[in-house]
C-alpha cells in the first residue's frame, strides 16, 4: 500500500510538472508574439507639431538668444519678424536650416550671422520650422 501510495505521489507530481512546464511555454510564446508587431514596427513618423515643439527646444538651449528674441529685434531680426518674411514652406525650411548652419549676411542688414557648424541638418530644419512657425503660419507642404 505505501508503494502504491508512493508512486501516485510519484505520477502526481510529475505530471504536475509536466502540465506547468507546459503553460510557461505557452505564456512565453504568447508574450513574445505580443512583441513581435513591437520589433518589427515602423517608427511613428513626427508630426510637424512634434518637430517645432523639438525646434523650440533646441533654440532654447542654444546660442540664439545672443542675437535674437521672439518678438523684439536685438542684434539680428526677431524671429517673428522672420515668420512674417518668409512662407512656412519646405524649400524656406531648408534656406534658413543652411543659414543656421553656415551663417550669412545681407538679408537682414550688414551683420552677420555666425555659422553653427556643430548644429546638424535635421535640428536646424527644426529650428526653422520653430521661428517659421512663429506667426502662426502652418506648414505649406
Amino acid at each position: 500500500m505505501k508503494k502504491l501510495f508512493v508512486l501516485i505521489a510519484l505520477v502526481g507530481i510529475a505530471g504536475f510538472s509536466l502540465t506547468s512546464c507546459g503553460s510557461k511555454k505557452e505564456e512565453k510564446k504568447e508574450e513574445a508574439d505580443a512583441y513581435s508587431d513591437y520589433e518589427t514596427a515602423e517608427p511613428k513618423a513626427a508630426t510637424p507639431e512634434d518637430q517645432i515643439a523639438q525646434g523650440q527646444a533646441l533654440v532654447d538651449a542654444s546660442d540664439c538668444k545672443t542675437c535674437h528674441h521672439p518678438t523684439n529685434k536685438i542684434v539680428g531680426p526677431s524671429h517673428t519678424d522672420v515668420a512674417k518674411k518668409y512662407e512656412f514652406t519646405k524649400a524656406n525650411v531648408t534656406m534658413l536650416a543652411g543659414k543656421i548652419i553656415n551663417g550669412g549676411s545681407g538679408n537682414w542688414g550688414e551683420i552677420p550671422m555666425s555659422p553653427h557648424a556643430d548644429i546638424s541638418q535635421a535640428d536646424a530644419e527644426k529650428m526653422a520650422m520653430y521661428v517659421l512657425s512663429l506667426d502662426g503660419e502652418k506648414p505649406k507642404d
